[in-house]
């Protein structure tokens, strides 16, 4: 017994973990974890009963926490827009543009993997969506099955990764940091690792060619009466909106001093880009819009149809990220007002009907549940291990590491890739957190980046074999048995699991190399945060100090600089008092018409 009440912390860590062996449910593995251990702490006198009294303060706490609402308003926001078949149209659109280059499929995919994941946030619906759409397309036009599926997965966890996140707004929640803070730290990393899989799609592209052939003609729809290809009105769109955009992120600072009357000399990256892409938009829906209304035709069909398809989605991800970025609504509200703007556009598109908009709402309630009781599990086991100072335990077993700042990350990152094996993104968030956060605080590491860092780790519990969940996704759409293509009409062989896999580890490589690339360049996530204030407490000491002793000389009528007679002469001014009293009043009494030193006499009396 005494071996178990001196080690009472790692005996409650092992506890869990045998409890998660066992098979049980996690919230309900964390709950009755904290409650066992809780009572039997109580009875060997490992900490006072008392503890248990404050659980119930706990959990009304989690319930009262509005920055947890954000999780079922962006489900709900993109539930909503993928049943509302924006998916399907994005897919369509950006692989007519694409397809004519090698790897241009892969390419569409990675985009609008991009575009769903900033508008929807749910890994399975992007998977799922894509998987339904893209996958056909591009084993239909000889796309190597590896390259497809890894794609195709690796596209769908960018909602991890890219505002608005859930996952970020878990580790801003279990961190004690801004939701807003972490998606502004998250834009960066988030738009450099598509790029790193683009750079590998191109790559292929360079040297395996045959792996990534281009659409062919036939397989181009929207194409002008005369045969072109409707490409340079499109390229004329994009470059009056970029030319708008870059204009507008130059002279953003001059906008923010019109705005607001005072002068300013900075504007965050993350605001500028946003902003810039949202005037570059609007830029484009105004030539499109009155084009069609006054019937120019200076448009093509492609570029109408991409100005119209991209546009809605596009002004949803600037509604709720441009919102919180620009400090004028919280991620809470922002979540809120996409939710509500998905069902607008949902019913605009006349895509949206009370089945499926009751089927929304059912995922979004069993989402939300299933939070809560890890939330709830997951208070109620760390309640009891902090009582048993598991977290000094944790700090002992971390802070010691060799190699100081990067050892500890390198170590602590090693341990959540493996077991992102066994726990998805929401029980790493609640479990291992939580007992990581306060470490790294102490170890002077910004938690901003730490959970950038950690979220853009937990990506790969989506995508490494065997037991990722993108791979699950995928596999339950990919076909399995051989088929007949409805469009060429040639039997089209399965995907086997085995291939589903060798395809997710290239892009679970680059996502490791991202991490690599965060714990070398700390700047990619913190260059995006807003400057700290930095205060010199010792600097406001001393200047408190100054000002009590200015007060002190108040008592001399010669230093009164709010004295309305003239001082007297220096030989009949009274002896300076001592150090640390007032000096009394000149004439002895407080009949001094200052209000000023008639306060600083009354003080100086103690009696008044």
């Amino acid at each position: 017994m005494e071996f178990i009440t001196s080690n009472y912390a790692p005996v409650m860590f092992g506890g869990l973990i045998i409890f998660l062996l066992l098979g049980f449910p996690v919230a309900f593995s964390l709950g009755a974890c904290g409650l066992l251990f809780g009572f039997l702490g109580i009875e060997l006198g490992v900490f006072p009963s008392s503890v248990m009294a404050w659980l119930p303060q706990r959990l009304i706490g989690i319930m009262a926490n509005d920055t947890l609402l954000a999780v079922p308003f962006f489900t709900l926001m993109g539930l909503i827009m993928e049943r509302s078949g924006m998916a399907e149209d994005l897919l369509d659109t950006v692989g007519q543009v694409f397809g004519p280059l090698r790897g241009g499929l892969a390419l569409a995919v990675v985009f609008v993997g991009a575009l769903l994941a900033a508008t929807t946030g749910v890994v399975a619906a992007s998977v799922i969506s894509m998987g339904l759409i893209s996958l056909p397309i591009m084993l239909r036009y000889g796309y190597d099955r590896r390259l497809a599926s890894g794609v195709i997965a690796a596209s769908g966890t960018l909602a991890q990764i890219i505002p608005p996140s859930l996952v970020l707004i878990l580790m801003a929640d279990q961190l004690g940091r801004s939701v807003g803070e972490m998606y502004k730290g998250a834009f960066v990393p988030a738009f450099i690792l598509v790029s790193l899989y683009v750079l590998w799609v191109v790559i292929l592209a360079i040297f395996k060619p045959q792996s990534v052939p281009a659409l062919p003609p036939e397989a181009r729809v929207y194409r002008e009466d005369n045969g072109s290809s409707g490409y340079a009105s499109l390229a004329v769109v994009m470059g009056i909106s970029t030319a708008a955009s870059i204009f507008l992120a130059a002279h953003m600072a001059d906008v923010h001093t019109w705005w607001t009357g005072t002068e300013v000399l900075d504007v965050p990256t993350d605001e500028k880009v946003v902003t810039a892409m949202c005037g570059g938009t609007f830029i484009a829906f105004v030539i499109a819009s009155i084009n069609r209304v006054l019937k120019l035709g200076m448009l093509s069909r492609l570029a109408e149809r991409v100005t119209f398809v991209l546009i809605p989605p596009l002004l949803l991800i600037f509604l709720v990220l441009g919102t919180i970025f620009l400090g004028i609504a919280t991620p809470t509200e922002g979540g809120a007002m996409g939710a509500m703007a998905a069902l607008v556009m949902g019913f605009a598109r006349r895509r949206l009907d009370m089945p499926l908009l009751k089927q929304a709402l059912g995922a979004t309630t069993r989402l939300a549940s299933f939070v809560m009781f890890i939330m709830i599990g997951a208070t109620t086991f760390s309640l009891v291990f902090q009582a048993a100072d598991g977290p000094k335990w944790v700090e002992h077993l971390l802070a010691s590491l060799p190699g100081g700042q990067v050892g500890f990350l390198i170590v602590v990152n090693l341990m959540i890739f493996f077991l992102a094996f066994f726990l998805d993104y929401f029980e790493l968030s609640f479990i291992v957190v939580p007992l990581l956060g306060p470490v790294a605080d102490k170890m002077g590491i910004d938690l901003i980046w730490f959970g950038v860092l950690l979220a853009m780790n937990m990506q790969t519990s989506f995508m490494h074999p065997p037991f990722g969940f993108a791979l699950f996704f995928l596999r339950s759409v990919a076909p399995d048995k051989p088929y007949i293509d409805r469009v060429t009409h040639k039997t089209i062989q399965p995907v086997t699991t085995m291939q589903i896999y060798k395809g997710a580890i290239p892009f679970v490589l680059i996502q490791l190399i991202m991490v690599s690339l965060l714990i070398a360049f700390p700047s990619i996530v913190t260059g995006s945060l807003d400057k700290k204030v930095e205060v010199n407490m010792e600097a406001v000491g001393a200047q408190m100090m100054d000002a009590l002793q200015d007060a002190e000389s108040y008592g001399a009528p010669g230093n009164d600089p709010f004295a309305s007679q003239p001082a007297p002469d220096a030989e009949q001014a009274p002896a300076p008092a001592p150090e640390g009293e007032l000096a009394p009043p000149a004439d002895g009494g407080y009949g001094s018409d200052d209000p000023a030193k008639a306060l600083q006499d009354a003080m100086g009396s103690g009696s008044k």
